[in-house]
């Protein structure tokens, strides 16, 4: 099971009233960045906005590839290793907004780790260090140190 920490909602689906739970500035201050960083070719400029301005905890040598996506509302909810690899268009969410909860959860990508493109990682889920995520993958649940995942939903294909 994730990790998520789960909030209900009286009215309107959560995503209609998730500037209670985020400010517009914020958002758009985020969004800006990561739209910098997504298209950004230098990786050494991409990790200090990822650390100095969106708050993420990025590990030395970790390498984010062209358009990555990460969460808007809660990047500083997401933790990466050193020396990993997230792949070509990975999307790394730490919130949920439910039609009668929104949920909030930490993402935390070990070291070594290789994420391939295409990515979908879920809120509130841990990638143990030297773990492999095959390419297309939906990581809905958290994935030890050493294995090889792939799917959607993800299942294991091997410990490496």
């Amino acid at each position: 099971m994730r990790n998520v920490e789960r909030y209900p909602v009286e009215g309107p689906n959560a995503l209609w009233q998730m500037y209670r739970t985020v400010s517009r500035i914020k958002a758009v201050r985020n969004f800006i960045f990561i739209q910098v960083a997504r298209y950004c070719p230098s990786l050494p400029v991409k990790n200090w906005i990822y650390r100095h301005v969106l708050g993420m905890e990025v590990g030395r040598h970790c390498a984010f590839a062209l358009m990555v996506m990460v969460d808007v509302f809660f990047p500083e909810r997401i933790k990466v290793g050193d020396n990993s690899i997230i792949g070509y268009n990975t999307t790394i969410l730490t919130h949920e907004y439910l039609i009668k909860e929104y949920r909030l959860g930490n993402v935390h990508i070990g070291s070594n780790v290789m994420i391939g493109a295409n990515t979908t990682i879920l809120p509130g889920v841990s990638i143990g260090d030297g773990a492999v995520i095959a390419a297309g993958s939906v990581v809905h649940k958290d994935v030890q140190a050493g294995m090889f995942v792939g799917g959607n939903p993800i299942r294991e294909i091997k410990r490496t």
